[in-house]
């Protein structure tokens, strides 16, 4: 199987930081981007070269995508440690494991430490559990890839904190403007749900409060889907089961296509058959099929168990993000959420770069009457933002300016590049928040920078990254861009180094003026490129 391009990039990403050192690393990409796909060519090029292979996850739905995608992708078959099958004794060399299972102290026992060289964990945002953590220590020597849709956990435990590096991230943004996955159209429904009661439990919304609150508004919501659900095959998020069977029987009353599936579903596998041949138009379930189960052709999500989870929202919402023939966008439809304490995830945290952005677009998209498209609102929202920090830092870059010294303010540097990503930069991992190196501070100041201001090694990384790729791109320095922005020509972060040079030169031929004719103001080169 060939690999698309961001595949291919993330298969020599993640060896590249094994080969660097970073033995624990994290892969990023969107659902239905093909997370099972790369981690099987790099399963493959492990095997290869000798090694054990352990692939891991919380669920059998998951271990059985992983082995049937393992041999589909690259011919392998993968050995089972699951219940009562182990592969100690197998040749094969990819073992796929239950974390259940081995995370059992006496299962383990039966291991050498050493017994697999690289392990790869499936919706890695579970990792910092015990039952992995017990597996991982265990294996302490073993490469370790964890690979996942979103690196953010409900609790609030940092990935980071046991994960070295992040390998390589695709953004859900970024797929679908490269045409992998739909555009998703927001829609916000003008109905109240009051949750300003409900409690919280292990760092989520409990989900017996949100069924008490969610309950008496159950027939709007099933009246509201008449109007915007009509010729979309949906699917909808439930916080307890009990209530995903009563509105599944609520919506066949409102004349609707109705099923619901949960764990204890003897007719589970025919429904969602079922559901796919399109005999129904609605499946209801409550938080089922979060994981482990994939149906291109749904095209409306609802999402009626509120969360704080950017990963579980994320989830929810990739049921639908999938290509399917005829499929050109997906609705998600957003409800009024009440809550007076605690954020919760709406449509924007999907795209959103900050908080910021994110409130600006949930305002957006609340103010339209039709569905919006959450790439066309994350683009004004971040131009209003933008324009309104701009405004904020001319007073502290004009005060900036008076201070004479040779190099240019970071903060003026993001600013003329138009660096919105440098503006919102937070650390991730335990190296990026320590102080910058006596060696980011040689290589900032070569570059023009001054790095008093720079706040960790990851910003000065990041920095020192965007500058060695403006130089490749022909783009102008630092040093031109303080030069002639202090002559007062504006945003020289977007000129070519060919056009900052020339100007430079124009102005050392007339004495160190702004030669005749030149209003800095309003002057623009032949050519402006972009700052990327």
């Amino acid at each position: 199987m060939e690999l698309r391009p961001y595949q291919e990039e993330a298969r020599a990403s993640v060896e590249q930081e094994w080969e660097q050192g970073h033995k624990k690393t994290l892969l990023v990409l969107p659902t239905g981007t093909g997370k099972t796909v790369v981690f099987s060519k790099i399963t493959d090029d492990c095997v290869k070269d000798g090694k054990r292979v352990l692939i891991m996850a919380h669920r059998g739905e998951l271990l059985d995508q992983a082995a049937e995608k393992l041999k589909k992708t690259t011919g392998l078959n993968a050995a089972v440690e699951k219940a009562e099958s182990s592969c100690l004794n197998s040749l094969l060399r990819v073992t796929a494991g239950s974390v259940q299972t081995l995370g059992r102290e006496k299962r383990l026992e039966r291991f050498s430490e050493n017994y697999f060289d690289t392990i790869i964990i499936d919706e890695a945002h579970h990792a910092i559990s015990k039952s992995y953590q017990n597996v991982l220590q265990y294996f302490s020597n073993a490469e370790v890839l964890g690979v996942t849709a979103t690196p953010d956990r409900a609790d609030m435990k940092d990935l980071g904190s046991f994960f070295d590096s992040l390998a390589y991230e695709y953004s859900l943004p970024q797929a679908i403007r490269d045409g992998y996955l739909v555009p998703i159209k927001a829609q916000t429904i003008p109905l109240q749900l009051d949750i300003s009661k409900v409690t919280m439990s292990a760092g989520d919304f409990k989900a017996s409060d949100v069924d008490d609150a969610l309950e008496p508004y159950l027939e709007q919501i099933a009246e509201e889907m008449r109007h915007y659900c009509k010729g979309r095959k949906t699917v909808v998020f439930l916080p307890l089961v009990k209530t995903s069977q009563k509105f599944r029987d609520i919506l066949n009353q409102h004349g609707f296509r109705a099923a619901e599936v949960n764990g204890e579903s003897a007719d589970r596998q025919q429904i969602l058959e079922d559901f796919d041949k399109d005999q129904y138009d609605v499946l209801c379930n409550s938080m089922l099929l979060t994981e482990g189960w994939d149906c291109p052709s749904v095209d409306c999500v609802i999402v009626l168990r509120p969360t704080k989870s950017r990963a579980l929202y994320s989830q929810m919402v990739g049921r639908g993000t999938r290509l399917f023939a005829g499929k050109k966008d997906l609705l998600l439809l957003d409800f009024l959420w009440m809550t007076e304490r605690h954020e919760l995830c709406r449509p924007a945290h999907l795209i959103a770069k900050s908080k910021q952005v994110a409130d600006k677009m949930t305002a957006k998209i609340a103010e339209s009457d039709e569905p919006q498209e959450l790439g066309e609102v994350e683009q004004e929202a971040e131009q209003d933002i933008v324009r309104e920090r701009e405004n904020a830092l001319a007073q502290e870059l004009e005060q900036m300016k008076k201070r004479k010294r040779k190099l240019v303010d970071p903060l003026q540097f993001e600013l003329s590049i138009g660096a919105e990503d440098l503006s919102s930069y937070v650390p991730a991992f335990g190296w990026e928040v320590e102080p910058v190196t006596d060696k980011q501070k040689t290589k900032l100041e070569k570059f023009g920078i001054f790095p008093d201001e720079i706040e960790s090694a990851g910003k000065a990384a990041v920095i020192l990254k965007r500058i060695m790729k403006r130089v490749d791109l022909g783009l102008s320095t630092p040093k031109q861009i303080r030069f002639l922005e202090k002559k007062g020509f504006q945003h020289v972060g977007t000129w070519s180094f060919k056009e900052a040079n020339g100007m430079i030169t124009r102005i050392a031929t007339s004495n160190w003026r702004i030669p005749r004719g030149i209003n800095p103001l309003t002057y623009k080169p032949v050519e402006v490129r972009s700052a990327e």
